[in-house]
């Protein structure tokens, strides 16, 4: 049987599928990952994929493309499995993934759906109210008829070495960025941050993507080394290996931590909940105001003056939550 897995967003959502993906590849011949371009570096870590398709869906992410009859028709062409799953969070609808998927003659199609499927869904599975997205996603899996082959946590494929890049000995990973500013604590939160880590001792080494080098470079300051822009997504993935611990807002490389096994102190704004979003299967502690009154409201840009879910978080809070983990360690 050849399957498809479909997750078209972020880089975090694609990790939060793996361990659904896993389930799949225990049942399947071969699996192949439907992807968006942002979360395609995120399935080329995770183990049980075959194969991937990237695909920039008009009805997902921030800046969707205009629908392109020729970019349809050929995802359609391209697209050959017998059965599929399409794993979707909790506010999406799987439609219009089912729709292009029957039209390529995908002959099994499970998704969790709140909408009436139609003939789109072979099998139309309703989420439990509360799951964390990695557990939906599971669980959806498991109602497919591809049961937990292992025991379903977030996993990687065995990261690179990164000694060349962090240094010797222990260090803390401080990650600033994230995908929209709503969930980000302030760059000058953060640069606190990284200065009270390193009067208690820690040292510090600051992670971010190619466009985030200003802003890595703020944060490190004089204080923690600056790794922003130097690290593809495998090497990301060894550097939070290494760390005791990584300090991130609810973005990819939490989870990514999250799926090297590290544990994570997680600024957390409350836009969406964290019960659904939380660094899953490690130790974590939880920072920020959960009901703040953007609470649930999946804004992108904060909605309320001086970002108070996030921004009452003080540095020595970070440091506190730091030690905390390493004393359970």
């Amino acid at each position: 049987m050849k399957a498809l897995v479909t997750r078209l967003d972020s880089f975090g959502d694609v990790l939060l599928a793996g361990p659904a993906i896993r389930a799949v590849a225990a049942r399947a011949d071969a699996v192949t990952l439907l992807c968006g371009p942002r979360g395609a570096p995120a399935a080329r870590l995770l183990p049980g994929v075959d194969g991937i398709l990237v695909w920039d869906a008009p009805w997902v992410g921030y800046a969707p493309p205009p629908v392109g009859r020729g970019e349809v028709d050929q995802l359609i062409d391209t697209i050959d499995a017998d059965a599929a799953l399409i794993l979707t969070s909790f506010h999406q609808s799987p439609l219009p993934a089912a729709l292009l998927l029957r039209l390529a003659g995908v002959g099994f199609i499970a998704a969790d759906s709140d909408d009436y499927p139609g003939s789109l869904l072979d099998v139309r599975h309703r989420r439990a109210p509360h799951a964390h997205e990695a557990e939906a996603a599971l669980d959806l899996a498991e109602a497919a008829g591809f049961p937990a082959a292992d025991d379903g946590l977030l996993r990687v494929l065995p990261p690179p070495p990164t000694a060349g890049l962090t240094g010797p000995g222990p260090y803390v990973v401080v990650h600033p960025g994230a995908s929209v500013p709503a969930r980000a604590w302030s760059p000058g939160r953060c640069a606190e941050a990284v200065r009270e880590l390193a009067a208690a001792g820690h040292r510090v080494v600051v992670t971010g993507g190619a466009g985030e080098s200003d802003l890595t470079a703020f944060v490190a300051g004089e204080q923690a080394l600056d790794l922003g822009g130097r690290t593809d997504a495998a090497e990301l993935s060894g550097v939070l290996a290494g760390a005791d611990a990584v300090v991130t807002g609810n973005t990819g490389p939490a989870h990514l931590a999250a799926a090297v096994g590290t544990p994570v102190v997680s600024l957390f704004a409350p836009v969406v909940p964290a019960e659904r979003w939380r660094p899953y299967g490690v130790p974590y502690v939880l920072l920020g105001d959960q009901d703040a009154p953007c609470a649930g409201s999946r804004a992108r840009e904060c909605p309320v003056p001086g970002h108070p879910c996030l921004d009452t978080v003080t540095a020595q809070d970070v440091v506190t939550a730091v030690e905390k983990l390493r004393g359970e360690a």
